[in-house]
């Protein structure tokens, strides 16, 4: 019993549930970024690059055929698949900027916050200085 309440404990503070929240949001987010990246932005490169789909461009190691839709071509043998590299990498590259940018802003927003902390601690410098004259 003993450890049953002490899980509750655990599983009710606030950094467990707030990493929950924050890891469900995330994911969500996440699939968000992924669509955006696949639906919106990679069909007009895709149409600059000859009007295929991207996540479809791939280097056949196992002779398969070019013209094989990704899938086709997995199934025959491997691949080295870039088109959907490069598609996975421009969902990482969006979603770290993403993070980045609502980082910048939390810091600014706390930046007074910080302010203060630094003026607290250059006082208690100053203090540590007077006090150390004062014993000499």
């Amino acid at each position: 019993m003993a450890m049953l309440s002490e899980f509750k404990k655990f599983a009710v503070r606030g950094n467990v549930v707030d990493l929950a929240v924050g890891v469900i949001i995330g994911a969500a987010f996440g699939r968000i970024v992924d669509s955006l990246v696949q639906d919106i932005i990679m069909p007009p490169i895709g149409k600059l690059f000859g009007g295929l789909d991207f996540a479809n461009y791939y280097i056949p190691l196992n002779n398969q055929a070019y013209n094989l839709p990704l899938v086709e071509a997995k199934k025959a043998g491997a691949v080295l698949a870039y088109g959907n590299f490069l598609t996975i990498l421009l969902n990482f590259i969006i979603l770290a900027f993403i993070i980045f940018q609502m980082v910048k802003l939390v810091n600014r927003l706390r930046g007074p916050a910080d302010a203060e902390a630094a003026a607290i601690a250059e006082e208690v410098v100053l203090l540590r200085e007077i006090r150390d004259s004062l014993k000499k």
